[in-house]
């Protein structure tokens, strides 16, 4: 009869390998990150925590990489800190329904939504006590958007802490930016 202690060293290892395949097989299809893993150590910690907190920049943004399409949206508004991120699915829900084919992109760690050819015509922002809400062409929409820009033809629509904000006004000022020219970003 052979050694128990071999057969457990033996068992271990054919399970380390499997989950160091599985993991780095995962890592590659997930996040494109080819790089091989270090040890069984790593890759146990690795497949336990799979996503790391996103950082916030000053103000609470948060940093997400570059991206187009809706996923970088979503990921930035998931890491917007707390009552910011009740209101970014709000906007980004209102934005949506109202243009229904909407592009979206993160760039420079902001959310921009727009119609094709990389021209958008609103973006958000988190600040450290309001969210900046961007209207490219807000100089020609009714009522204006209260808080001016330094660029021509900029405005901006504040929301506050708790989040709270006309929501039928914001949605027609969606609607009346949407078929303006935009901005190519």
């Amino acid at each position: 009869m052979s050694d128990p202690h071999a057969f457990f060293l033996r068992f271990w290892l054919i399970i380390g390998v499997q989950v160091w395949q599985t993991c780095s097989k995962r890592r590659v299809r997930e996040t494109g990150c080819g790089k091989p893993l270090s040890g069984l150590a790593t890759v146990a910690k690795d497949c336990a925590v799979s996503e790391k907190p996103p950082v916030l920049l000053s103000g609470g943004n948060p940093q997400i990489a570059k991206g187009d399409g809706d996923a970088p949206v979503q990921a930035y508004i998931a890491a917007m800190p707390g009552w910011k991120q009740g209101v970014g699915q709000k906007l980004d829900a209102i934005i949506t329904s109202v243009v229904p084919d909407v592009a979206k992109k993160v760039r420079w760690n902001t959310p921009f939504y727009g119609v094709g050819d990389g021209i958008s015509f609103v973006a958000f922002h988190c600040m450290t006590r309001y969210i900046k809400v961007t209207f490219f062409k807000g100089t020609d929409l009714t009522p204006v958007p209260k808080h001016t820009s330094k660029q021509f033809g900029v405005r901006y629509f504040h929301i506050d802490e708790p989040g709270a904000f006309d929501e039928a006004q914001f949605t027609n000022w969606v609607k009346q930016a949407s078929v303006l020219p935009g901005e190519k970003i």
